[in-house]
């Protein structure tokens, strides 16, 4: 069976991951400014407040986990008042060895283990978008393993490193991202995914990306009326459905013309266009250049 969050996460591409540790101790907080690449953390031990620009403040405390996938601005605190110290979170990337924040000396109040990873993919923006902006598990053990195994793999400078620290950051991302995975999640791919019905019809869009879907028979897949299909997916998802399946069929033939393993006639016919000319018209509308030019200008 066709997996929709396997595959959203597999055009992502995540790499480069760069660990440390983080502690607080005595009255301490940090204002990081906008990052735009995916982190995430794991608390040890102790407490400690997280308030993410755009979301409800979080009360983080010893085996919770959280992922940012955009990783916007936000503040890290003990829970006495403070005015937060400002950090430029690009500095603070090239940190190495742990962080102490707060009181320097006796032990800490809170201590985390946490990263960052990079998507090399161009639609990381669209992408991601289809994601939640913040993710909270507590108390799952096995995305605690997850982390600890990314921070000794990171460590080292074992053959195979870059494989393995790929390989692990995509089972984390699904791990993390199917456990928000139900109907009241905020709109995005995971609460079209959490709606049984809306699931169906995504997999099928996901299956078959070079079928000539129609309204109707998305709708069918849904065993949804026309109406009540559109609606539900575009309050669910985000996009209406046939954007969605443009998105998406746009996303699978970059990445095919980036490969430059087949020509611009097969990528159209998998992504559903009759002819070549008509996908050339309907990529160069939707990316701004021709599928030629961008597969010869376009990083490999």
């Amino acid at each position: 069976m066709i997996d929709p969050l396997s595959e959203v996460i597999g055009l992502l591409r995540p790499r480069a991951v760069f660990t440390k540790g983080i502690s607080g101790a005595g009255r301490w907080g940090v204002r990081y400014d906008d990052f735009g690449h995916p982190s995430f953390a794991v608390v040890l031990d102790g407490a400690c407040r997280l308030a993410v620009d755009g979301q409800e403040p979080l009360m983080l405390e010893a085996g919770d986990f959280v992922l940012l996938p955009r990783t916007p601005g936000f503040v890290m605190s003990g829970f006495e008042a403070v005015i937060p110290d400002f950090i430029d979170p690009h500095i603070a990337a090239q940190a190495t060895g742990e962080v102490r924040h707060g009181t320097q000396e006796g032990p800490p109040s809170v201590r985390i283990l946490g990263g960052y990873f990079i998507f090399d993919s161009e639609d990381s923006g669209l992408l991601v978008s289809l994601l939640p902006a913040q993710v909270h598990v507590r108390g799952v053990e096995r995305l605690s393993t997850l982390v600890k195994l990314l921070i000794d793999e990171a460590a080292q400078r074992h053959s195979g490193r870059d494989l393995v620290l790929t390989r692990l950051v995509e089972i984390l991302l699904v791990e993390s991202l199917r456990l928000t995975q139900t109907s009241d999640a905020p709109a995005g791919l995971l609460r079209g995914l959490g709606d049984v019905r809306l699931a169906e019809a995504i997999r099928q869009m996901h299956a078959d990306p070079g079928r000539p879907w129609t309204m109707a028979q998305l709708a069918k897949e849904a065993a949804l009326s026309r109406s009540a299909f559109f609606d539900r997916f575009s309050r669910s998802v985000g996009v209406p459905p046939m954007e969605y399946l443009l998105a998406w069929r746009m996303a699978l033939a970059k990445d095919l013309l980036r490969r430059q393993e087949i020509d611009i006639a097969e990528v159209a016919e998998r992504v559903g266009y009759g002819s070549a000319s008509t996908f050339s018209t309907a990529f160069s509308r939707y990316v701004g250049q021709p599928p030629g030019r961008y597969s010869k200008t376009t990083p490999h």
